[in-house]
């Protein structure tokens, strides 16, 4: 099984980020068309598309006043921690999942 990372912002706009919207975007269409290719081989294909993770690289490259209006966009007010996403990436990979394939899971409580 394949589980790619891909960003709710594949799906939402965001300003002044087109080039990572773009990426993201072809991520979620590899993972359909790779689900497709290998589905026969028995292989499930399946992306993650978070909305805002806290890492420390985000923390890094993102002014504090913007972090603190992202988290403002989310249904819980915060930003989800890494584990939060892993545990949607280990489902995908087990067993669990075992008919799943092709799909792009949204890991987000983002309303806006």
């Amino acid at each position: 099984m394949v589980v790619n990372n891909a960003s709710v912002v594949g799906w939402r706009a965001q300003e002044g980020q087109a080039h990572y919207a773009a990426a993201k975007a072809g991520v979620m269409a590899l993972t359909r068309c790779a689900a497709s290719d290998l589905a026969p081989h028995g292989i499930r294909v399946n992306a993650v598309s978070p909305s805002l993770a806290m890492h420390p690289f985000l923390e890094k490259v993102t002014s504090p006043e913007l972090l603190e209006e992202l988290k403002q966009r989310e249904a819980f007010g915060r930003a989800a921690a890494p584990w939060e996403v892993a545990n949607v990436m280990v489902f995908l990979a087990s067993d669990y999942s075992s008919y799943l394939t092709g799909e792009v899971v949204s890991v987000s409580s983002q309303h806006a």
